[in-house]
């Protein structure tokens, strides 16, 4: 069986070829990656096929997606800061570049395509936890963008009746996350100050909090989802209804750590929302067996392969 994973040398991208490998029914994972954010030491040593190149080429699409049990598409210009400084360039990756993977899917014959869009759709709406009835409300281009993304993936759906389910990552955390620009993620940019003896940079007072989903039970649910060609209507919450605010995560590192951690508050960051938790009972419904991380136990997780990385350079 072969998966195809578009964004497959980055984070959560290389994360899910390591899991699709070590299924027995899996025999080929393809990663159509343009390193723009992605990395190929990621997928370094993981017996992954790596095809550089962008989901806007059609004729790279065609290629790799060819004889495709699944395609999972992660391939994205992520970030909400980075939208903001580059609008255009978001469209462009998120939502364009979605459309062609969809058309592409076509073309292979209907192929089953799992879509990663996200919890920034629901933007102003303030109301607890996000169901996925609520009525989206963008304050980024990011947001927008991965609205249109979903939204591209439920109507070749329903027009064209090409098997799609659409997921919304919440906050997703663990190994391999990328640090050291200015819009890394809180986690990586949490552990690696703090590793690094810098102060830890909190935009804003730190009450704002995040529904955050270690990146092993995403995995797993991606899995499930490309090898059962799982379906839906309706996007659907991949977060598991937790919320926990920057500064109670920092007291759960300062405690892993054993040691107090040094902040330096910032300003609020343009687009950026005060508080996301999901209601998971659509993604219960799909995935009953599932059972997240603890929190805890994948910040422990993840600071030891910060830690590893930190030691081996």
């Amino acid at each position: 069986m072969k998966i195809v994973v578009t964004g497959g040398a980055g984070f959560i991208g290389a994360n899910l070829c390591q899991t699709l490998l070590d299924d027995g029914e899996v025999t080929e994972v393809v990663a159509l990656d343009d390193l723009s954010t992605g990395f190929k030491e990621n997928l370094d040593g993981t017996g992954v096929t790596l095809v550089e190149g962008t989901i806007l080429d059609p004729e790279v699409l065609d290629e790799v997606l060819a004889g495709a049990h699944s395609v999972v598409h992660l391939g994205a210009r992520g970030s909400v800061p980075r939208s903001v400084a580059d609008p255009w360039a978001s469209h462009q990756a998120n939502a364009s570049g979605t459309a062609q993977v969809l058309e592409a899917a076509r073309r292979a014959g209907g192929l089953h395509v799992v879509v990663a869009s996200s919890s920034s759709v629901y933007g102003a709406n303030t109301e607890l936890p996000k169901r996925e009835s609520m009525v989206a409300r963008p304050v980024s281009p990011y947001a927008a963008s991965k609205l249109a993304t979903e939204a591209y993936t439920l109507a070749w759906q329903h027009t064209y009746g090409l098997p799609t389910l659409a997921f919304r990552f919440f906050n997703v955390f663990g190994p391999m996350q990328a640090v050291g620009h200015a819009y890394a993620a809180v986690v990586p940019a949490f552990v690696s100050a703090a590793l690094e003896g810098r102060p830890l940079p909190v935009h804003g007072e730190g009450v704002q909090s995040r529904d955050f989903t270690y990146v092993g039970t995403v995995c797993e649910v991606l899995r499930r989802a490309a090898l059962d060609q799982v379906i839906s209507t309706e996007p659907v919450n991949l977060a598991f209804g937790s919320r926990t605010s920057l500064l109670e995560m920092i007291a759960i590192l300062e405690d892993i750590l054993g040691h107090p951690l040094e902040r330096e508050h910032q300003g609020r960051r343009a687009g950026d929302v005060d508080h996301t938790q999901a209601d998971n009972s659509r993604l219960r419904e799909l995935f009953p067996d599932v059972t997240p991380v603890e929190l805890r136990a994948g910040l422990e997780t993840t600071v030891a392969w910060y830690r590893e990385s930190l030691r081996s350079r």
